[in-house]
């Protein structure tokens, strides 16, 4: 297919002459530490790449996405997560697949709990990679020559880490928190203050404590003979690192040796990791002493969140691809991060500016299909709703997401209700079953139940309402039910638009204005279109504001209304109009 024009094309077409450049094989790679909830700022380290290598795909070029999960990553702090006390403290310096899960975790490890969380996410998002465990990869010794390598060479990679160790630390970084801790040990604690000793890269976890809190002792090169004392639990071992495979590189080296290993083409990194010193600027020059090239690596920024009402206090605090698909279908999901360029940030938002974010999806998804959306938005609306491999699941019938939310909200989720009302917005389309409406409609139905605070959830009164109303306001009412000047009678056209007209017009006519007419920049008839909306959320729900008038009007029905408005007004009940009680 044609290549589309966006961010992500550009970016391809700069990975392809890379790969012919070199020719190697094209890989794309993203490195995850399973070392709590992977959060929506971390899903940008993998969807980045994954839209780059799926452009490649479509071009019918072979490429490969890697996900490294690094958890061989020691465990640095007890976290503030639910069921998570200070007994875990215990396991500080050890790896992560070391760590018990959570409480109540079905899995062997805090790294597998939090790792197969994210994958379940991203197999939501239809991205597609190849997993590689660190654990997997250091004990299995698929490293073991690049780690005699890396010792064998120390002198040369310590000259290149000490031009940068004077400079300012970056502020927010991830791994780099753990890397300076890592160069700390490998230079002081390994022995670099002693007389026989100097830098080492490698840092073995003790096999009687399986902690970090190791120091280097000594290193034969001749013999790859590795001596070390465990200030833990005082055990002093001498192994074979032919052999020995229980302990890694630290950071700033380990990643530019995956590089090389791995055959990396392209990998961003987040703006920590591109200050001047940290793991991504030091690796321009390490990469090379393991015979590879730094890969392409664009910066990407920060993801903020807005809204979360349930979730920092029940999920440790931070919002995960997960937690956002329960609200938002995966195509939107990816369509927030593709539109984007990776240096911009953006927020996500779990409160009400979500219903937003889906007006405006759905405003684009009506231009894709009518062929009058432009060049960049096609194509992130194309990355988004599908892949190299197909399509992405789509909503049936993507009534819009305010008007889905507070249906579901007066009707407390009645699925035949909500199916009743939503036949009821457009009869010239009609939506065949509950299944049409959905997943649209679940993430709705989560959203409601977990994001809604309390006081915006609407409660139709059972009883009309018993208050005074003037004179206008009693003409108002009548005038919305029964019509007269250019309206009908409210029942005559029960849909979304028809009610529409119908709560708009009432105003109009109060002022001598043509119900259907078009008026602009009066303020009078604005202030008296508000004043009557106020009057008819009193009167349904007990509330000065609410969901949409023709929407709340629909999901009520045509007698409920009639009996509520007109018991306020002190109408009596019209022949024929029998009310529902």
């Amino acid at each position: 297919m044609p290549a589309l024009d966006d961010w992500v094309s550009r970016l391809a077409d700069e990975v392809i002459a890379d790969a012919q450049r070199r020719d190697v094989k094209i890989v794309c790679a993203s490195g995850i530490s399973p070392s709590g909830p992977i959060h929506l700022g971390n899903l940008r380290e993998v969807i980045t790449p994954h839209l780059v290598a799926d452009e490649i795909a479509r071009r019918g070029i072979e490429v490969e996405h890697i996900i490294s999960w690094d958890d061989y990553d020691r465990f640095r702090k007890v976290p503030n997560f639910p069921g998570v006390d200070q007994s875990w403290s215990k396991y500080i310096g050890q790896p992560l697949t070391a760590v018990p899960a959570p409480p109540g975790s079905p899995h062997e490890s805090w790294a597998a709990h939090f790792r197969t969380q994210c994958e379940e996410a991203l197999a939501a998002m239809g991205i597609r990679y190849r997993g590689i465990s660190q654990t997997q990869q250091y004990t299995g010794g698929a490293y073991i020559d690049q780690v005699i390598f890396a010792m064998g060479h120390r002198d040369q990679i310590d000259k290149v880490l000490d031009q940068y160790r004077t400079l300012p630390k970056a502020d927010g970084q991830d791994h780099d928190e753990d890397e300076d801790a890592d160069e700390a040990a490998a230079r002081e604690g390994s022995g670099a203050a002693a007389e026989d000793s100097g830098y080492y890269p490698y840092k073995p976890y003790c096999t009687v404590c399986n902690t970090d809190f190791t120091t280097v002792t000594a290193y034969d090169d001749a013999t790859a003979e590795l001596s070390y004392h465990c200030e833990h639990c005082g055990h002093d071992e001498t192994v074979d690192l032919h052999t020995f495979t229980h302990g890694k590189l630290v950071w700033k080296v380990d990643w530019p040796m995956r590089w090389a290993y791995e055959g990396v083409v392209f990998e961003p990194s987040g703006v920590d990791h591109q200050s001047p010193g940290s793991s991504y600027a030091v690796g321009l020059e390490l990469a090379p002493i393991f015979g590879w090239q730094r890969p392409i690596g664009p910066m990407y920024a920060f993801v903020g969140i807005k809204g979360m009402a349930k979730m920092s206090s029940s999920k440790g605090g931070v919002p995960t691809p997960a937690d956002a698909l329960e609200i938002m279908e995966p195509a939107v999901l990816r369509w927030l991060y593709a539109r984007r360029r990776p240096n911009q940030s953006f927020t996500v938002s779990f409160d009400a500016d979500l219903q937003r974010t889906y007006d405006e999806w759905d405003a684009l998804a009506r231009k894709v299909q009518a062929g009058t959306g432009q060049a960049g938005d096609v194509a992130a609306y194309t990355r988004a709703s599908s892949t190299a491999a197909g399509p992405l699941p789509i909503t049936e019938c993507p009534v819009a997401y305010r008007t889905l939310a507070s249906i579901v909200d007066i009707t407390t989720g009645d699925e035949q209700q909500v199916l009743r009302i939503v036949g009821q917005l457009d009869p010239t389309a009609p939506v065949p079953s509950v299944a049409a409406l959905r997943p649209r409609l679940t993430c709705v139905e989560h959203w409601v139940a977990t994001q809604m605070s309390e006081q915006d959830k609407t409660v139709v009164r059972t009883a009309p309402a018993d208050r005074v109303l003037t004179d206008d306001e009693r003409a108002a009412i009548e005038l919305l039910l029964d019509g007269g000047s250019g309206l009908a009678p409210i029942e005559a056209d029960w849909t979304l638009a028809g009610l529409t007209h119908q709560v708009y017009g009432v105003p109009k006519v109060m002022r001598g204005i043509d119900p259907g007419a078009i008026v602009k920049g009066d303020k009078e008839l604005a202030s008296a279109q508000r004043n009557f909306f106020k009057l008819l959320y009193g009167v349904l729900i007990d509330k000065e504001t609410g969901p949409r008038l023709p929407t709340l009007l629909l999901a009520i029905g045509p007698q409920p209304v009639r009996r509520l408005l007109e018991g306020a007004a002190g109408v009596p009940a019209k022949p024929g109009k029998d009310p529902v009680s």
